[in-house]
């Protein structure tokens, strides 16, 4: 799945079942026990009870643990009116593939906070896992709108445009986010990620501009995979690789060496 914004999920549950552990409750000890050398101390403040989770909350720590229909229920106590636990919800729904019931989630938080750009985000990648690319390429103008400066979003963007075989946009988009974060391409545990186009052609495409936008960021072991890939989808060949002068910091790499003679000498 292309990598979608979230929040961190808190632990929300331990930390309060570690406050209610707590059982003591201090004082001040009473003026008239002080031995009357002493000065007396400033009123100590009771500890009070822990408040309890609200429903977003339990909901954030049922979502830390990968229990997303429990999640969703939690969030439905929060009521219709959050854009957070809506935007929260439609991840939930995401992760167990209902994608009808995410866009719907996410169109609700849209309305009450239309100028989210998370959310479009979120709701384009919903989009390209149905292969509505247009619809999802929508979504990711709306976003960048918003927050022009995502990284994340415009390499969505790219992907998407790489799916509708607008390779030359793809590759621009691309380049564009990794010029505002070099690290983009490297999967991180706290993001989403669309799964890529059915088609071989199209996931071809996307595995070679990535093995570009690797090599841009520095990842040599990562672009070689991601040409390996390409290869053997049949949208690129070794000379067309060779030709290519954004995989000239790639020569003389004995992985590299070694895939194109491979390829070369089935």
């Amino acid at each position: 799945m292309r990598r979608v914004n979230q929040h961190c999920w808190l632990p929300v549950l331990a930390a309060f079942a570690a406050l209610a552990a707590i059982s003591p409750v201090f004082f001040a000890q009473p003026a008239s026990e002080l031995p009357a050398s002493q000065p007396q101390p400033a009123q100590l403040i009771s500890v009070l009870p822990p408040a309890q989770p609200t429903s977003e909350e339990v909901g954030d720590a049922l979502m830390s643990h990968q229990r997303y229909q429990a999640a969703i229920e939690a969030y439905k106590q929060a009521g219709g009116h959050s854009a957070s636990a809506l935007n929260k919800m439609g991840i939930a729904y995401q992760m167990m593939f209902n994608f009808q019931d995410a866009i719907r989630s996410y169109k609700a938080s849209l309305k009450i906070n239309p100028a989210n750009a998370r959310v479009y985000n979120n709701l384009g990648t919903v989009y390209d896992g149905l292969r509505q690319y247009r619809n999802a390429e929508r979504m990711y103008r709306k976003a960048l709108k918003l927050e022009p400066g995502s990284s994340l979003v415009l390499k969505n963007l790219g992907s998407d445009q790489l799916a509708q075989h607008k390779y030359k946009q793809g590759w621009e988009s691309y380049k564009a986010a990794l010029a505002l974060d070099p690290a983009v391409f490297q999967d991180s545990a706290a993001k989403l990620r669309v799964v890529n186009p059915a088609s071989v052609s199209e996931r071809g495409a996307m595995n070679y501009y990535m093995a570009k936008g690797c090599v841009r960021a520095g990842m040599t072991g990562r672009a070689i995979e991601y040409l390996r890939m390409a290869l053997n989808e049949g949208f690129t060949s070794p000379k067309k690789i060779v030709a290519d002068n954004e995989f000239a910091g790639l020569r003389g790499v004995p992985a590299f060496e070694q895939l194109l003679a491979a390829q070369s000498n089935p």
